[in-house]
């Protein structure tokens, strides 16, 4: 059983852990990238760069955060909370960021590569530049912003990436495939890349959720209901605790829950049984 004490060990612990270190966070106006500002903020970090394409949101977050009560009832200074407007589908727009920030901070020691959207269509009805867009905001948005704060990364040898993708990475998904694949794309080049990194310092870790309470479905691309394909929904604390975890983990993937695992694991081994499962249950989230 956690005690009151227990709780206020572990806090203490996880401040100690990112005390001065300065964190970049991408789409993180709402949702899971908004919960992650807040928990770095509470844990220690030194500086927390919000990143998203509306500034109204970055802003009253960026205030939230800054007259946050710390530590129970003790009132203590947040950390500097930097807002910063930028899309990060735009190659061109990241460059200038990561060069501003560089210059500016002169370095960056976790990258949260969060934003990202969806749409429930099937291909058959869906445009092609509302695939390209996916794809540009998911996968090369976490490209974009990899590059610019990778090699500083290197040439301290230390540092480490987060990159949120989705249990819809190792599913394909009915009515999904735009979103699934930006995800597959988003777990194959970091697992490529957590390869490259072995014995620099740096690391990579892919957290993996299923969905998530967001207004991820509260928008045009999601126009009649919100799909729920496992009958559980997680809230963003607890996808948020699983990337603080993950940026300061060895591992590749973190799964979140983590039984979520053993379905991942069946759809590997007996891909023959559980690809027909998963197809009738999407479809039929489809036609609800």
């Amino acid at each position: 059983m956690t005690t009151p004490t227990d709780n206020a060990l572990g806090e203490k612990r996880i401040r100690k852990k990112f005390r001065g270190k300065f964190v970049v966070i991408t789409g993180a106006s709402s949702g899971i990238g908004r919960q992650v500002a807040i928990d770095f903020a509470t844990g220690g970090a030194s500086k927390v760069i919000i990143i998203a394409r509306t500034e109204p949101k970055l802003i009253e977050l960026q205030r939230m955060i800054e007259q946050t009560t710390f530590h129970g009832s003790r009132e203590t200074k947040g950390p500097d909370v930097i807002p910063y407007v930028c899309d990060v589908s735009r190659r061109q727009e990241v460059i200038a960021m990561g060069r501003d920030l560089l210059q500016k901070l002169g370095r960056i020691d976790i990258l949260v590569n969060n934003a990202g959207f969806g749409a429930l269509r099937y291909v058959g009805a869906q445009e092609i530049d509302e695939i390209e867009a996916i794809m540009h905001t998911n996968y090369f948005g976490m490209v974009y912003c990899t590059k610019v704060f990778l090699n500083s990364m290197l040439s301290r040898r230390t540092g480490h990436i987060v990159n949120i993708a989705s249990v819809a990475a190792s599913f394909g998904i009915a009515g999904m495939a735009a979103y699934c694949a930006s995800k597959y794309a988003m777990l194959g080049f970091s697992e490529s890349l957590h390869h490259e990194l072995q014995g620099t310092g740096v690391g990579i870790t892919v957290v993996s959720p299923i969905g998530v309470k967001t207004n991820f479905f509260n928008n045009k691309f999601f126009p009649r209901r919100i799909p729920n394909y496992t009958g559980l929904m997680l809230s963003p604390k607890t996808v948020s605790r699983s990337v603080i975890s993950a940026s300061c983990s060895p591992r590749l993937e973190i799964v979140v829950p983590f039984y979520i695992r053993a379905a991942i694991w069946l759809k590997c081994t007996l891909p023959y049984l559980i690809n027909p499962l998963v197809g009738t249950l999407s479809r039929k989230q489809m036609n609800v």
